[in-house]
């Protein structure tokens, strides 16, 4: 009996004590919001990503090491590296047009090897391994994840400066996508064998929209055709949000994610800016933390995963969601 007391106040000392340090935590990951985010120019923070990734693409036995090294853990991070990469860089060169003499090789070769890759290696090579586990459901097998993600880096490119040489691959690219998308009752590509991400599908029609953009081509009609079937088919019902993953019937496999729906959501601006609204005030309200959101998201950051966590960013099972649109 004499050890209870002794439990009680060992818990009331520890609930204490997390009392006083928890509101503090946040101080220790506080920066200047300067150096991390600007409205009109490049913020430092950024600069300094940059740097380091430019450095990598420069120097080849150090991107070697690199990309082996996420080949190691998932395949798909050295392919996603290299899409945000350019992205990024196509951005922070619209923002500061001195910056493209830099950045344009870095981009076109970035571009370049992940074609030859894709062609020499096939699709498997980007992707996880139970890619291969079953038959796509639409012959000849391609991943929606590869071709969204690639035609915005070539749509990004010549967003930046144009290049002859990339229109026709963007063509291509758009075409196969709608083409398979097409096939499907609720408008999906399969990124895995009957796995569709709705992550993938915004960045393609980002890409798509882009295409637009640049060429005069115009799929206002199936970008409404596929916002419309998203809300009738690919909203979880309880929250309103998107789904996550679903099959090529629109079945749904996951449920809405924190680690997506910022992304999907930034994208569907350039397709439905009030949908893409809709689903960042249901991503707020459903997914969020009030008061002290950025401490609690950059603690769990700290123990469960590498995702950047803003301000403004609120935790879900998977990740922060940046929503910072």
């Amino acid at each position: 009996m004499a050890q209870k007391p002794f439990l009680i106040r060992g818990s009331l000392a520890i609930l204490l004590a997390a009392g006083i340090w928890f509101p503090s935590v946040h101080w220790f990951f506080s920066g200047s919001g300067g150096k991390s985010f600007s409205k009109t120019s490049i913020p430092q923070k950024a600069r300094e990503l940059a740097a380091r990734q430019l450095q990598m693409w420069t120097d080849p036995k150090q991107r070697t090491h690199e990309l082996e090294r996420m080949r190691r853990s998932n395949a798909e991070w050295d392919f996603m590296g290299r899409g945000f990469l350019v992205w990024s860089l196509a951005e922070m060169g619209l923002r500061e047009p001195a910056l493209k003499a830099a950045y344009l090789p870095i981009i076109d070769r970035i571009i370049d090897e992940t074609v030859r890759l894709e062609t020499e290696q096939g699709i498997h090579f980007f992707l996880m391994p139970y890619s291969k586990a079953r038959p796509y459901v639409v012959q000849p097998p391609r991943s929606h994840f590869l071709d969204g993600e690639i035609a915005l880096m070539l749509a990004m490119r010549r967003t930046l400066e144009e290049k002859a040489e990339y229109r026709a691959p963007l063509t291509e690219r758009v075409n196969l996508m709608i083409e398979r998308m097409s096939k499907s009752k609720v408008l999906a590509a399969e990124s895995y064998p009957d796995e569709c991400w709705m992550f993938d599908h915004a960045v393609a029609l980002a890409a798509i929209k882009l295409a637009d953009h640049l060429d005069g081509s115009d799929h206002a009609a199936f970008f409404r055709q596929w916002v419309a079937t998203a809300r009738k088919e690919l909203i979880h019902p309880d929250t309103g949000l998107l789904i996550s993953s679903f099959t090529t019937e629109g079945r749904s496999l996951d449920g809405p994610e924190g680690s997506s729906i910022w992304m999907v959501a930034h994208c569907l601006r350039l397709i439905d800016e009030d949908f893409a609204g809709d689903q960042y005030r249901r991503a707020r309200k459903e997914l969020g933390f009030r008061g002290k959101a950025r401490w609690i998201s950059i603690l769990a950051r700290s123990f469960r995963c590498s995702a950047p966590a803003p301000a403004g960013a609120a935790w879900h099972s998977s990740a922060p969601v940046r929503l910072g649109m």
